[in-house]
């Protein structure tokens, strides 16, 4: 009669590399559920703040001119750059701006008013907006040099006004965004000498 078959057994090494992973992965489970419980824990119930930032940014506020508000942007080196504006990269541009403003003739004001015939309309006169009383004191029209400063600082040139939006910086943008704004009249705006 045949002997009946051993069981396979697995070799001894196999089993004990098993066994090393399996305490791996328990310690390191253990030392997660502690030290991210710790952190998770004081997240959580903290109630203080830091005394003062890790790394302070070096910013400074806009300076502010003469003038009652409006920031440093200096216009007469702007203006030449009007004449160079795109107006298909200044409509690439105005993406940004679409998502509060409308361009076209007769337009609905959104989060921002309509911006059709902008250069040249009195503040704060776009139909169907509720402005700010920042921007109905701002007073005057949107001159060439008015409109390039508040787009490029909205929070600076006028403060308190309802616009969120951070502003163009990059002065190649601003003068093709400028650039298409003009082309949202009956009657486009001569550009500045």
């Amino acid at each position: 009669a045949a002997a009946p078959a051993e069981p396979m057994q697995w070799g001894r090494g196999a089993m004990d590399s098993f066994e090393l992973n399996k305490v791996a992965g328990a310690a390191l489970s253990a030392m997660l559920v502690i030290f991210g419980g710790k952190t998770l824990l004081d997240l959580v119930h903290t109630k203080h703040k830091a005394e003062k930032p890790a790394f302070a940014l070096p910013a400074s506020a806009p300076a502010a001119l003469a003038g009652g508000g409006d920031v440093a942007f200096d216009f007469k080196k702007f203006a030449p750059l009007l004449a160079k504006g795109n107006v298909e990269a200044g409509a690439d541009v105005f993406k940004k701006c679409a998502a509060c403003h409308t361009p076209e003739k007769g337009g609905a004001a959104k989060v921002g008013p309509n911006l059709w015939g902008v250069i040249g309309r009195p503040v704060a006169s776009g139909a169907g907006f509720a402005y700010s009383d920042a921007m109905k004191g701002h007073g005057g029209a949107w001159s060439w040099d008015r409109l390039a400063t508040y787009v490029n600082e909205p929070r600076g040139t006028v403060p308190g006004n309802k616009m969120a939006f951070a502003g163009i910086k990059d002065d190649a943008d601003l003068a093709d965004v400028l650039a298409y704004l003009r082309t949202l009249a009956d009657s486009p705006a001569p550009l500045p000498q």
